[in-house]
């Protein structure tokens, strides 16, 4: 059995991460760089849309990234589509924080479903991205193919959640 790693440890790795920013949104992504300098990160790109997303994912292989939902050209949703295409993408494994305005359940659901490792709304606090990130890392879900869905093993009470919606009438 491996050691818990130490708060200190947990932090250096955070403050080691490469993130890339995406969204369409000038403003969002400064605010999101900010809340990502507070959580000690250094190394920050960012992106205005999916498709300048894909190519810096590509030729800069950041080891998270923050993706809104909404974007004009390649939606979050499509971009996701696209990265988690193993054999097509590069790094179809890659950590995806989807970030969006939007928390309505069936965007969520359909999030889960693409593959995102995690969701997050608007406003967002750095505490908050921090968790995420620490999740991310340090309790990393194996990445699994499950007929059409390539991404992070689905968490087992989304799961139950769904099978019990499933079998739960509606009034």
């Amino acid at each position: 059995m491996t050691p818990k790693p130490t708060k200190k440890e947990i932090e250096d790795l955070i403050q080691s991460l490469s993130v890339l920013v995406v969204d369409d949104n000038q403003y969002m992504r400064k605010m999101v760089r900010n809340l990502l300098v507070n959580c000690g990160i250094k190394d920050i790109c960012e992106a205005a849309d999916g498709i300048a997303a894909l190519d810096a994912i590509r030729t800069i292989g950041p080891d998270v990234v923050i993706l809104d939902w909404e974007m004009p050209l390649l939606s979050g949703a499509e971009l996701v589509r696209i990265v988690r295409s193993p054999g097509v993408f590069p790094m179809p494994a890659i950590p995806i924080i989807m970030l969006t305005g939007h928390c309505e359940r069936w965007r969520v659901v359909e999030a889960v479903r693409l593959g995102v490792n995690e969701f997050l709304t608007k406003p967002v606090s750095a505490k908050a991205i921090y968790d995420r990130l620490v999740s991310i890392m340090m309790q990393p879900r194996p990445v699994v193919q499950l007929g059409d869905y390539y991404g992070p093993e689905p968490r087992k009470h989304l799961i139950e959640t769904d099978e019990l919606a499933l079998k739960t009438p509606l009034a």
